[in-house]
């Protein structure tokens, strides 16, 4: 038998045993808050609130799956409102307060420049953006971007992708049709800068407001400037209404849009004049035509069996090229957590080394000097016909 003494002290270890397990446990289960925002309202919420359904839907994917090291993920959601002031507003509020581990958005390029100088300065925190510009990551005069990353394609891979197939079709002079927003003006720098790089002579330069309607005056001035293409860069609607002053005044030349616009809206907003625009674009938007040996094909088949029949989210929102970048985000994340845990230096350290990962917008390998790990091979060319998407071979 034991003692009444003896008998207390077991049962003061036997309490304390409970007291640590008890916290150890909590710890295992507490969530990992990953923060995300985006458009919701505004201008660019036709993009915005698809990212946010898809980034939801790739959350609860990891948790079916059990969670990162046993622990799930939480979603801590912010509407930019197409806005760079209140972009930063919720990227504050969402660290500051949520307390999330890392960021995931915004949608357009000015939003992201006003949230960079706060996450390198004073936050960081690891953040993955879903914009299309380069400056976030670009350095130089741009500031450094230690904690930034992205996962859309560099401005510099697309302009690139699209000049190789210029190129290609013996083109020589192009006219730019740029928009006069921070996504329009990088365009316009690195396709500048790198026309000579692929012998091209840049015959015209217009711009325009994303909130244009008519694009005819700089259409007319391009139409005189001896141009054997039109390049436009804009994301959105704009895209669809130079295609639609394009046929309008019979332009007897192609239209290359940019890696923005591969998107049913834009068939949907330009008509016909969308049949025969060529544009550069992730994968997702041809995966039927993917050859079976792509390693991205049975990754964005997955997505698309997801988005499509099980979610449904595309009765709504059809799957376009800007689909599967909070995706390839939120899996580098996670990725990132399950080897190092949520220390902010060291997860940032993490995402820095990814290597391989394969998503649904190209396969990824960053570097600190790249802190976007795509080159032109993660970018297809399709052509518009009929209102359906060809991959160009």
């Amino acid at each position: 038998m034991v003692s009444g003494n003896a008998a207390k002290c077991l049962i003061a270890i036997f309490a304390a045993g409970l007291l640590l397990i008890a916290p150890q446990q909590g710890r295992a289960e507490e969530p990992v808050k990953i923060g995300a925002f985006f458009a919701l309202s505004g201008p660019a919420s036709s993009i915005g609130e698809p990212t946010r359904l898809v980034a939801q839907m790739v959350v609860a994917k990891i948790n079916k799956e059990g969670g990162v090291n046993g622990r799930p993920l939480k979603l801590e959601t912010g509407n930019t409102e197409s806005d760079p002031t209140k972009a930063l507003i919720e990227a504050k509020r969402l660290i500051e307060e949520g307390k999330v581990v890392a960021l995931i958005g915004p949608t357009r390029t000015d939003e992201g420049m006003a949230v960079k100088p706060y996450i390198e300065d004073s936050a960081h925190v690891p953040i993955l953006m879903t914009i299309g510009g380069d400056p976030v990551i670009a350095g130089g005069k741009f500031g450094p971007f230690a904690w930034t990353f992205k996962s859309p394609q560099r401005t510099s891979v697309a302009v690139k992708k699209l000049y190789e197939y210029a190129k290609g079709q013996n083109q020589k002079k192009i006219a730019l049709l740029t928009a006069s927003d921070g996504f329009g003006k990088d365009g316009l720098g690195w396709l500048d800068k790198l026309a000579p790089e692929f012998g091209l002579e840049i015959a015209a330069r217009e711009s325009f407001n994303a909130t244009d309607t008519d694009m005819t005056p700089q259409l007319l001035k391009i139409r005189a400037s001896g141009a054997q293409a039109i390049i436009c860069w804009t994301i959105g609607p704009a895209g669809a209404r130079v295609a639609k002053n394009v046929k309008q005044l019979a332009v007897a030349i192609p239209l290359y849009q940019c890696h923005g616009q591969p998107d049913p809206k834009y068939v949907e907003l330009a008509g016909d004049a969308a049949n025969g625009t060529i544009m550069p674009s992730t994968k997702v938007m041809v995966a039927d035509q993917l050859s079976d040996s792509d390693p991205q094909k049975k990754v964005i088949q997955e997505f698309i069996r997801l988005y499509r029949d099980e979610y449904h989210y595309d009765k709504q929102y059809p799957i376009n090229t800007h689909s599967g970048y909070a995706w390839d985000a939120i899996y580098m994340v996670a990725n990132a957590v399950a080897k190092v845990g949520t220390d902010p230096a060291k997860l940032r350290e993490a995402v820095e080394s990814t290597k391989d990962y394969v998503g649904v917008s190209g396969i990824y390998s960053l570097t600190p000097e790249d802190h976007n790990g795509l080159g032109t091979d993660s970018l297809v060319m399709v052509k518009v016909e009929n209102g359906k998407w060809v991959l160009l071979k």
